[in-house]
């Protein structure tokens, strides 16, 4: 699917998101996206639940927009970005990687 920012990303998500796929996890993410906003996405019980919020996070994963959509539209791979810098993670980067299982 292609999103034209982060905001309409981060308003499917929880729609869109293959819960069955992440059903043993129990986690939640902060994403801050530079010029967009913040949101936390709780995944519990095979339920994903999103917020725009600045709350604590097990994982918190920051970008600039641009990368963040380029990455979503698989424009971009996140381990590419990761390790030029495009990408920030904090917290346990175990469940970064486990993001791929949210997004199918």
């Amino acid at each position: 699917m292609s999103y034209e920012s982060a905001q309409a990303f981060f308003a499917a998500l929880a729609a869109n998101a293959d819960a069955s796929r992440a059903s043993d996890l129990d986690a939640s993410y902060r994403f801050e996206i530079e010029g967009a906003g913040t949101w936390r996405v709780d995944v519990r019980n095979g339920r994903v639940t999103v917020d725009q919020s600045d709350a604590a996070a097990d994982c918190v994963v920051e970008t600039d927009e641009e990368t963040f959509l380029e990455v979503v539209r698989q424009e971009q791979n996140p381990m590419g970005a990761y390790m030029a810098g495009r990408i920030r993670v904090a917290g346990d980067m175990g469940l970064a990687l486990r993001l791929r299982d949210l997004l199918g």
